[in-house]
Formats: C-alpha cells, structure tokens, sequence
C-alpha cells in the first residue's frame, strides 16, 4: 500500500527520481560521457526494449539490436534514424531460446571486433501454455533467463577486456520483475523449472524474474573477485501494458488494467530505470543490486540467497555445456565456477 500511494503521488527516490521519470529525464544530465560506448540490447523491436535503444542512440550510444524479428527491427531503426540522423543503430538476429542461436549471435558480434560498454538483457515472454524451446527446455525459462546467461557469459571477457583499454565501467543490466517475490523456496527446483510437473505461466514468468536476480547476484560477486571494472544489477521496470503484460491471461484482464489504469506507467517511464542504471554517474560502482522507480530497493529474501544464486549459476553452466559444441565451448569463461 505504501509503494502504491508513493507511485499515485509521483514522489521521487532518494536521487530525485521516481516512478514517473520518464527515460529522456533521467539521461538528461547525469550520465557519463555516451560518445564511443557501444550497447547491445535484446528485445528491442517493441516496448521498453525499443525505448530503450531510442533513448541510448539519442545519448551518443551506439546501439547494437539482438533481435528475433528483423523487419520490425529495421522499422524501429529508421525510426530512431528520422528523429535522430546521427544514430549508429546495428541489428543482429538471436533467438533466445535457442542457445545455439545465442552462440551464433556471440560469434557474429565479436567478429565485429567492437567494443562493448554496456549490455542489457532486456528480451522476455509469457507462455500461458506449456511449450518448450528446441533443446526441450520450458519457453520461458529457456528465453527470459537461459538465453540471456549464456549471451552475457559469451560475451563477458569483452567487456572486461574493453572496460580495461577504456578506463570506463562495464555495465550488465537484467531486467527482472517486482513478481519475482511470488516464488517460494520449495518450488524453485532446477529440474522443474527445466521441465514443470504442473505448469502455471505467472509462476514460470515469475521464477524466470527471479533467476535474473539470481544471476546478477552471482556474477556480481565473480567479477568482484576478479576486480573487474563491471557491474551487474537487475531492474524492476514497473507494470506496462506491453504485449507481455497483456499475455497475462486470467492474471491482468482488461477490467483490472480499467480500475489500475492510474497504476500503469507509459512505456519512456518503464524504460527509466534501464536507462538510468546504463548510464548515471549515480549507480557507478553498484553491482548485485535490485532497481525499480530509478531508486535502489529491496528485492526477496530468496533473491538474497548467495547458495541459492551460486547453484544456479553452477547448475545452468553445467547444462549449456551439454548443449554447445567445442567451437562454441570456449567462449565461455571460468567466471560462474566455483
């Protein structure tokens, strides 16, 4: 109730923004220097993911789209490019729920021999029913976190690496959701979230959210021990009528979204947060930690729990190595091994 009559009243965080920031705001002033940085984000055909990667091109970034639909890519572009001429917009296809297509993805980026400065996990979907991707893993698990594991793990030497030619802090973002609070101990289980017993979409699109806190927890601490100049943290974009939100069948229906209409966030205030944590000087630094309203939070007592995170890591490293070939095998570093 709290957090709801904060939101109704507009009330900014701690640095001045809050849930009604909108995605321009927050990059106006205070954000390191944008020029040279390169950004990959996922998912940005529609949405926060394609506000996101406006927001980043207007600020000097260049913006490399990993997309699945490349004709809504290419509209997104000459979007980006008619409001803003100078934009260095790049489009690659992934499937993320393919971790072969995932490997392709890695391989291509980093035949470009470009820097990357900033990648941000933001691609998701809600299965109301069970189905399952091409390695027979559940859609949702397999998209919203496998997928998005084993792009940041291919590519994570290249942002240490360009961190430290660059003098610049690498920033991992996870978009993750305030429903990961949903999970329960006893039924976050690697093998049931590989292959439910009884499936339900809102819990599976809520462990998803919750093991993208999981990972950020987890690789944040990796690449502490390793002194890296990276950071990882996961951000709750608030509740956007995107088409995610609208597969939420029996859960959002049109009569709740009718009485929770002034609870709603347009789609510049849901990529705030994003934005905010990829460039302010004000989250320089923080890694292994959990935003939304563009203000550092509180995210589960579950999402807190190192083992947990550390065996997550472990479990879905081991997995993926049964899944990629030799040649794809060695991209991927020692970082989540302990």
């Amino acid at each position: 109730m709290k957090g709801t009559l904060r939101y109704l009243a507009g009330i900014a965080g701690p640095n001045g923004f809050g849930s009604r920031s909108t995605a321009e705001q927050v990059t106006q002033h205070r954000f390191f220097p944008c020029s040279h940085l390169t950004a990959i984000i996922t998912g940005g055909t529609s949405g926060i993911g394609a506000e996101t990667a406006r927001v980043l091109a207007k600020r000097g970034v260049r913006v490399v789209m990993a997309v699945r639909d490349m004709k809504k890519a290419e509209m997104v572009k000459e979007r980006i490019i008619r409001e803003n001429p100078e934009a260095d917009i790049m489009l690659f296809e992934i499937d993320l729920s393919s971790l072969s297509s995932v490997a392709r993805f890695c391989s291509q980026f980093l035949s470009q021999d470009l820097p990357l400065n900033i990648l941000i996990n933001n691609a998701g979907v809600f299965s109301p029913n069970l189905e399952f991707s091409e390695e027979k893993i559940e859609l949702t698990f397999a998209t919203n976190f496998l997928g998005h594991y084993l792009l940041t793990e291919m590519l994570i030497e290249k942002m240490i690496d360009t961190a430290e030619k660059s003098g610049i802090e690498g920033r991992i973002i996870n978009l993750s959701s305030v429903i990961h609070s949903w999970v329960k101990p006893d039924c976050f289980s690697f093998p049931k979230l590989l292959h439910p017993i009884r499936y339900n979409g809102t819990r599976a699109y809520a462990q998803s959210k919750l093991a993208t806190i999981l990972h950020a927890k987890a690789l944040s601490k990796q690449l502490k021990d390793r002194n890296a100049n990276v950071t990882i943290n996961a951000v709750h974009p608030g509740i956007v009528k995107t088409g995610i939100i609208r597969a939420h069948k029996g859960l959002f229906t049109d009569s709740l979204f009718l009485i929770a209409s002034k609870l709603l966030k347009s789609i510049s205030q849901g990529a705030a947060t994003t934005c905010y944590v990829a460039l302010s000087n004000e989250t320089k630094g923080l890694s292994g930690k959990y935003f939304a309203d563009c203000n550092e939070t509180n995210c589960s007592d579950l999402a807190n729990d190192e083992s947990m995170a550390l065996k997550l890591c472990t479990q879905s490293r081991a997995l993926i190595h049964g899944y990629l070939d030799e040649s794809q095998k060695h991209y991927l570093p020692n970082v989540c091994l302990m």
